[in-house]
């Protein structure tokens, strides 16, 4: 939010960051990444090893998971589910921007969370410059469920922009609204340390999880860059926050993967939903312009749907219940799952849930009452867990 005085100016000003190395594969005019390079580090470990390491208690975020390219089948997924929604994604992203640009105008700075958000971010950004044409900042950082957001590239971001700019950050999707949670205990500690308050109003394209209220739709369906990682996501891994090599100064760390330029859809993903604009731009202001006459409140009901989960099937770690489409993908590509539930088994959005759950002898099981389209639960070990 802007502030009326000088007084967060000065504290801002008080660690003065320096700029950022390029790094990922989309164009500098797409995006700019606030990441540490740190591609030189063997971080991965194997799923099992992620694992066991996680549920014993050591932070998702001080390891990756051994990433590799995709497989034909998951190429052949990506581009399926891409030619069947990229009109929805494209509806719904441009139904955010119209919003944003609502609220915030023409000078508002989007922030993406590394890396789902990037995407997103992406999206909103080339949707307002083909619809206003106003040439908005993009950037993309990290945030970390239990380490928080990487102040130091929110510190840059005023730096360069002062204290007067409003920040607008973007996901992609919502689960559980985790980040939700942390984006708003950010948002007051930074003010606390800084005199600037964010705005942690998280924009995302879907919000299955009614966490958030700045959303392009609420229905739970699979946004094509759920099917792959690095190779949708600027050939970046996920962020990194580990204090042997993050110090101080640094961004929160990520490795590019350059070495899969050949087989990197990122561009193509943006390319073909930014394709659909002209097609659903005046749907998207009209329903826009609905949505803010009649403003939907964040309700939090998929957390109770969490709740219920946890109850039913024993869970006691919130953590191994990861909701929605994108995220049950994710579960099924790259965890153990033990279990898959879904609302309904005819629904056409989760013939690759079926297919993939198949693939790997996981249980499907239906569940009608469920506000999300399916949920994966991973396999339960011991501790805490990512």
């Amino acid at each position: 939010m802007k502030t009326e005085n000088n007084e967060a100016d000065v504290r801002l000003s008080e660690k003065m960051i320096a700029p950022p190395s390029p790094i990922g594969s989309y164009d500098p005019s797409d995006v700019t990444f606030l990441l540490k390079d740190i591609s030189s580090v063997q971080l991965e470990r194997t799923t099992e090893e992620r694992e066991a390491a996680i549920q014993s208690g050591v932070h998702y975020s001080e390891m990756l998971p051994t990433e590799y390219e995709p497989s034909a089948a998951y190429i052949e997924l990506f581009h399926r589910t891409l030619d069947q929604s990229a009109r929805d994604v494209a509806l719904a992203a441009a139904i955010v921007a119209e919003r944003i640009a609502a609220k915030l105008g023409k000078d508002v700075v989007l922030v993406s969370l590394a890396r789902g958000g990037t995407p997103a971010g992406i999206l909103i950004k080339r949707y307002l410059a083909y619809r206003y044409g106003w040439d908005v900042k993009h950037y993309s950082i990290s945030i970390i469920r239990g380490k928080g957001i990487d102040e130091n590239a929110i510190l840059y971001i005023l730096q360069q922009h002062g204290a007067h700019t409003e920040l607008q950050f973007v996901d992609g999707w919502t689960g559980k609204g985790a980040i939700r949670g942390v984006l708003a205990e950010a948002a007051e500690q930074f003010e606390s340390k800084y005199g600037y308050r964010m705005n942690d109003d998280l924009a995302v394209l879907a919000d299955p999880g009614h966490c958030c209220t700045l959303f392009g739709t609420r229905d739970d369906y699979l946004i094509p860059s759920a099917c792959l990682n690095a190779t949708v996501s600027g050939l970046i891994s996920r962020t990194v926050q580990r204090d042997d090599l993050i110090g101080p100064g640094d961004f929160h760390g990520a490795k590019y993967y350059e070495e899969w330029k050949d087989a990197d859809l990122s561009h193509t993903f943006v390319d073909t939903v930014s394709a659909s604009f002209p097609d659903i731009a005046d749907e998207a202001a009209a329903q826009a312009e609905e949505m803010e006459r009649h403003p939907a409140a964040a309700t939090w009901q998929g957390l109770a749907d969490i709740r219920m989960l946890q109850q039913k099937y024993g869970i006691d770690n919130v953590n191994l219940v990861k909701p929605g489409v994108g995220e049950t993908t994710r579960v099924l590509l790259r965890r153990m799952p033990w279990k898959i539930i879904v609302n309904r088994l005819d629904n056409p959005g989760l013939k690759h849930i079926l297919l993939l759950a198949e693939d790997r002898g996981v249980a499907v099981e239906v569940l009608p009452e469920l506000t999300y389209s399916c949920c994966g639960i991973i396999k339960p070990l011991k501790g805490d867990t990512e």
